[in-house]
């Protein structure tokens, strides 16, 4: 049943078809949720998880939970892409390319094997450039697609020397056959390293990693609906992949240490340039890339559970954030005319640091105390809970100026959410077959404080003190995201430049770009 899942997306796109199309691949699309949800339930009351992979298919609960996202995401999108694209000409031609991607995305959550894995996002990428340049008349939508399909094969490039260094050392490719060897070593030898760090390197890649995020913030020239699939599912398969690596990344603390550091400077570079960004999806796709980063931060720290979580949250909030950003600038015109913002003050903030601090203490003794959380047993909790005190702090803080009903409603549903962060954080660790965390690397940890404490910091600055020297110094390089797609744009097309018929409209496009 699971593997016929991507098969039915893959016909759904492909078998002969013309106005009913999109309407079929509606229907196999609802199909594959009821059969995804089947399979979950099976694998979670055990079936077939002490089974050997039969036709290459890994049943264990990441895949329970990856397939059933996929899905259903992937069935949303279908229908919205049914009214959104009523009555367009080149409808039949997206179908067939949606439906690929959703066909190879599901292909790769299933595999038990690295080389499928590896040809599946390959494919991936391939069927989501033709999405990407749907609109091929529009010169910004095929500047972007390019810049991805040279990052995208850069990437692949990565992957297929890991795969043969891992091959080499192992003889296989098999996930299980993998996980079985390294676990009898003392060591990774060094081309086992070798690999775990180009795997990193290839999941920052594909991610939108600074400086190869360009291509992420571009490609809002294609469908919102495209959007909402890059963004929701296929910019999560790097961290995907890292997860199913997490037996030898666990091994690698030279590739840990650069998802950890990639990440963090990425997240937090990522954050402050969204803060200057008016446009709702050029805003969120800065958040993905921020996201993304922090999602790398959990995989070199060894939080593979929260990695998970964060993965499957992420993707059903960018789905909806993206299907609904029509109604997001309507909730936000009608939000400016009817109450004005609240200001952050100094007071507020301290009142607010303080009140966050006594309460989440209060909600995590209250759960540890309930022998929900043991927090001798997860030696990473109270650094995220740091993490997550700081990040919530200013948005108490503005609560003060809105009365203490404001303030009450804020607090609470704060408390609740780390409260149940936590939670679902035991949950996972219980349902998720995955690698139990570690004792935490100072070195790594001390680098993530550093930069979330400088990206709380500047955040606060910005806030209390916009209109500073430094504020209106720092807001230009902000708003420009360092200039480092720029020079990422001008050393690629310098080496692999665009197909030759578009040159002249490229060569265009970057000079209007450079004037402006």
């Amino acid at each position: 049943m699971a593997a016929a899942i991507p098969l039915g997306f893959a016909l759904a796109g492909w078998l002969p078809s013309k106005e009913a199309s999109i309407d079929r691949a509606a229907v196999v699309a609802w199909c594959n949720v009821a059969m995804a949800a089947l399979v979950a339930v099976a694998i979670a009351f055990g079936v077939g998880r002490t089974q050997p992979p039969l036709l290459g298919v890994r049943l264990d609960a990441v895949t329970a939970a990856m397939l059933l996202l996929v899905s259903c995401v992937g069935a949303f999108i279908v229908r919205f892409s049914k009214n959104y694209l009523q009555g367009d000409v080149g409808r039949l031609r997206y179908v067939r390319w949606l439906m690929t991607v959703i066909a190879t995305v599901t292909t790769l959550v299933i595999a038990n094997n690295l080389l499928v894995m590896a040809l599946a996002w390959t494919a991936t990428g391939l069927a989501l450039h033709h999405l990407l340049t749907y609109y091929n008349e529009r010169i910004p939508a095929l500047v972007a697609a390019h810049k991805k399909f040279l990052v995208s094969r850069l990437a692949d490039l990565c992957m297929l020397v890991g795969l043969g260094l891992v091959y080499g050392s192992i003889g296989s490719l098999d996930l299980d056959i993998i996980a079985t060897h390294v676990g009898t070593l003392a060591i990774l030898p060094p081309s086992l390293h070798a690999a775990a760090l180009l795997f990193a390197a290839a999941a920052c890649l594909k991610s939108a990693q600074l400086p190869f995020h360009g291509w992420l913030i571009q490609v809002m020239e294609a469908p919102t609906p495209v959007s909402a699939l890059l963004h929701a599912g296929v910019v999560n398969i790097g961290g995907f992949v890292l997860i199913r690596l997490a037996p030898v990344m666990v091994h690698a603390p030279a590739a840990q240490s650069l998802l950890v550091v990639v990440g963090a400077t990425t997240a937090a570079i990522a954050a402050l340039v969204t803060m200057t960004r008016v446009s709702i999806k050029v805003s969120l796709a800065w958040s993905t890339a921020a996201q993304m980063g922090f999602m790398l931060v959990q995989c070199g720290l060894g939080l593979w559970h929260l990695a998970m979580l964060h993965l499957i949250a992420h993707s059903l909030y960018k789905a909806h954030a993206f299907l609904s950003s029509g109604s997001t600038v309507h909730a936000w015109r009608v939000q400016s005319l009817t109450r004005g913002g609240v200001l952050l003050t100094t007071r507020r903030l301290l009142l607010s640091v303080t009140a966050i601090f006594v309460l989440l203490s209060g909600g995590v003794f209250a759960i540890s105390e309930a022998g929900i959380l043991n927090i001798e047993q997860h030696p990473a909790v109270p650094m995220v809970f740091l993490l997550l005190a700081f990040s919530l702090a200013p948005m108490v803080g503005t609560s003060f100026g809105s009365g203490a009903k404001m303030f009450f409603a804020v607090a609470v549903r704060s408390v609740g959410a780390v409260v149940l962060y936590f939670v679902w954080h035991v949950g996972a660790t219980q349902f998720f077959n995955l690698p139990k965390e570690s004792e935490p690397s100072v070195p790594r940890w001390a680098f993530v404080a550093a930069v979330f404490a400088a990206l709380f910091a500047v955040q606060i600055a910005v806030q209390l003190r916009p209109n500073a020297a430094f504020v209106r110094r720092l807001h230009p390089w902000l708003f420009g995201g360092g200039y480092l797609d720029e020079r990422f744009t001008r050393i690629t097309f310098h080496l692999w430049p665009p197909r030759r018929s578009n040159q002249a409209v490229f060569g265009k496009a970057s000079s209007q770009e450079a004037s402006s």
